[in-house]
């Protein structure tokens, strides 16, 4: 039998957390699309977070953008600020499914979900996004690419909730973010990408070709250098330094591996994709 616990404050939620063995949700949207195909999922207690107003929305500060956890794809793609100074996030936002995802979805759940295709994890690791965790014990941060150990494993005690998001207000002179899937939109990515640069340097992000989204070091450092690939296939071994392209039923790792040099490729500065 299914339980819901409805915890009204954050405090409460922490309190359950700690005392059982329930499943945080938020918006619910993925949990909902295997709800018919997993008969196990309705034989869980679920800790409903929805309602907790203190991880609701965004806050900007003088050094970073915080993103509460149940603060919405909706709540980016409206907030100009953010369309100004972080187009990234609101460009991943829109390819996350329909309105009504983007409306119900949330950036906490994304991470907290830990898909390996996930649209919001890339551009926020990207932009050297920190998770903020909480329990009954106090709160941590942990850099967001640090956070995830495997395929599903992620550094999360299991009396930790994930609360907030926060990104460095950063001068990022680049800002990129590419998703291939089946269709244009309201499609899982075969293949997701996310370049920025900061004075911090350069980050490139892989997102649905590997059992994690994880940046790419290699290919980071080739950038640094100002290296200029003359064709896809020269960015390959840097590919294959940072990531094992997976098999899975979506898509093959050959054509992973080709796709993302592809679109690393067409996306590089200062004369990648001209050749």
């Amino acid at each position: 039998m299914m339980r819901v616990l409805a915890p009204r404050s954050l405090d409460e939620a922490l309190r359950l957390r700690a005392a059982e063995d329930a499943v945080p949700m938020a918006g619910g949207t993925d949990l909902l699309v295997h709800w018919p195909v997993r008969p196990e999922t309705r034989e869980r207690t679920y800790l409903d977070l929805w309602g907790l107003a203190e991880l609701a929305g965004m806050r900007w500060r003088d050094g970073w953008l915080e993103l509460g956890a149940l603060a919405t794809y909706w709540d980016v793609i409206r907030d100009r600020r953010a369309d100004r100074e972080l187009p990234i996030l609101a460009e991943a936002a829109r390819q996350v499914g329909a309105i009504q995802i983007q409306a119900r979805g949330t950036w906490g759940g994304n991470i907290a979900n830990a898909s390996p295709a996930a649209d919001g994890v890339p551009v926020l690791m990207a932009c050297d996004a920190t998770v903020v965790l909480s329990s009954l014990r106090g709160e941590r941060e942990v850099p967001l690419e640090a956070f995830y150990l495997g395929y599903k494993e992620m550094d999360l005690a299991p009396d930790e909730l994930v609360t907030a998001i926060r990104i460095p207000r950063l001068s990022r002179a680049v800002q990129r973010f590419v998703k291939v899937g089946s269709r244009r939109a309201q499609a899982i990515a075969k293949v997701g990408l996310a370049l920025a640069l900061s004075d911090a340097g350069w980050r490139c992000v892989a997102a649905s070709v590997a059992p994690t989204v994880r940046r790419c070091p290699a290919i980071e450092a080739k950038l640094e250098e100002g290296w200029r690939p003359g064709s896809p296939d020269e960015l390959i071994p840097a590919i294959r330094a940072d990531v094992a392209p997976i098999d899975d039923l979506r898509s093959t790792a050959v054509y992973r591996e080709r796709t993302m040099a592809r679109v690393l490729f067409h996306a590089w500065p200062d004369g990648g994709g001209r050749a």
